[in-house]
């Protein structure tokens, strides 16, 4: 019996030993900067650079595999470090935030039914397709309120989320969260939205929701800018084409564009 643990215990020696050896052969040093680059990001580690969190975003980073600008929390200030620690040509680019493409409250869009079970969108929505008339809209559940880590984004009295502007690093959490796809991160210079995302026909989506986008096509026909076009029933904003000139909020018929 004493025998067999002394060889047990020299056996599990000499495979320990084997293992350390192995490990210092064939592991990879760490680049210096990886932890500099950790020291920099917010530590927010919520995702919105497409990366499972901020160290791997770092070690990203140093390979060149992603941008210093992809950090969304940290916007133009941790992007200019990072520059100036890899020695990258930094310019700064313009901030961006989550705007909420539904204007559906409850005022503007009938509820169907007086819903009684889980909170979460995602199970609202499975329900005959949500409580409103319109099943292209904000269905008011708040699981976008409850994705968002930096308490940017809360629901109105309207029901409809509310972006504080000031709050939101545009990581984008939000957009995953909405089974609707109602959320986009967009440039905060950039005012104009269509609040809404229906592709019903015009005389149907009225009906459905005062506000919602009948396809009329006038905004696109009046915007000076080619910024507007009109798809499945529904007007979209091109922001990098939006010069803010206001034309197609003045000229919608329905209200369904808003200045953000």
């Amino acid at each position: 019996m004493l025998e067999s643990v002394i060889v047990l215990g020299v056996a599990g020696s000499i495979a320990g030993a084997g293992l350390l050896i192995a490990s210092k052969k064939f592991s990879m040093e760490k680049d210096p900067k990886v932890e500099k680059i950790v020291e920099i990001l917010p530590s927010a580690n919520c995702g919105g650079c497409g990366y499972p969190g901020c160290a791997a975003l770092a070690e990203a980073l140093v390979k060149g595999e992603a941008l210093i600008t992809a950090c969304p929390v940290g916007g133009n200030v941790v992007a200019e470090k990072i520059a100036n620690l890899l020695g990258i040509e930094f310019s700064s680019s313009v901030k961006k935030i989550a705007k909420v493409r539904c204007n559906g409250t409850k005022t503007n869009c009938e509820e169907k039914y007086i819903y009684d079970g889980p909170g979460d969108c995602n199970s609202i929505t499975l329900l005959a397709g949500g409580i409103k008339k319109c099943t292209y809209g904000c269905v008011g559940g708040g699981s976008c309120v409850t994705a968002c880590k930096f308490d940017a984004i809360h629901i109105g009295e309207g029901g409809i989320p509310i972006v504080d502007e000031e709050k939101c690093t545009a990581c984008g959490m939000c957009v995953k969260a909405c089974p609707r796809k109602l959320i986009e991160i967009l440039p905060v210079d950039k005012h104009f939205v269509v609040t809404c995302r229906s592709m019903d026909k015009g005389a149907d989506a009225k009906n459905f929701c005062k506000v919602a986008c009948i396809a009329c096509r006038l905004c696109e026909k009046n915007c000076p800018s080619d910024a507007i076009t009109v798809e499945n029933n529904l007007a979209y904003i091109h922001a990098d084409k939006c010069t803010n000139c206001g034309k197609c909020e003045e000229v919608c018929p329905t209200k369904a564009i808003n200045r953000f």
